[in-house]
């Protein structure tokens, strides 16, 4: 059995990813800032939001400062949505609110007439692998720019091309919900955990 740490910033809707965690058989501890991480485990940072409120919930509780030191110590850290978006240096939808700054690039408006996306998408991986391409579920209206294109894991589009996942070292997140994308975004976060065990 695999075992994660998920951070719950009392600022999003996590009980998705925990049925989809339960299902899968992988246990996790919740830490809400009353706990902290120890770095025995990896961690899930799921989230939902504004980038700005969702920075200000996690240094609240302290959470900020005890995801970029277990991640600096090598930690295997997974990212889902405004987790994903909020390990940039910043967003545009937050100005003058620094991120966790664990990957160089920003968060930018996705250019389409339609904003949010909200739905299905088809996503590529950048290179060829098991799980090589599949539709997901979305919900987001921002999108990162990593400012290296190699840390880019998955592709997407929607009225243009963007980043839908990034992995790079012991990091790795995804823009859509792989917990609510059905069996090919459940055996992305079994993966995940199969190779960071």
């Amino acid at each position: 059995m695999y075992e994660v740490d998920v951070i719950d910033f009392g600022g999003g809707n996590i009980s998705s990813l925990l049925r989809c965690l339960k299902r899968l058989d992988i246990s996790y501890r919740i830490h809400t800032g009353e706990s902290q991480p120890d770095g025995s485990r990896p961690l899930m940072l799921p989230g939902v939001g504004a980038f700005g409120a969702v920075m200000d919930a996690l240094q609240k509780r302290e959470l900020d400062q005890s995801v970029k030191a277990l991640t600096a110590k090598d930690v295997p850290l997974l990212g889902v949505c405004v987790g994903l978006q909020i390990l940039f240096e910043g967003s545009e939808e937050s100005p003058g609110k620094a991120g966790l700054g664990l990957l160089p690039g920003k968060v930018v408006k996705l250019g389409a007439k339609k904003v949010p996306q909200i739905g299905w998408n088809h996503v590529e991986e950048t290179s060829e692998g098991p799980l090589s391409d599949g539709y997901v579920y979305f919900v987001n209206s921002y999108v990162a720019q990593p400012e290296n294109p190699d840390h880019i894991w998955y592709k997407a589009d929607y009225e243009g091309e963007f980043c839908a996942a990034v992995r790079h070292q012991n990091i790795a997140a995804f823009q859509f919900h792989p917990e609510k994308s059905g069996r090919f975004g459940h055996d992305l976060i079994f993966q995940w955990c199969e190779t960071v065990a």
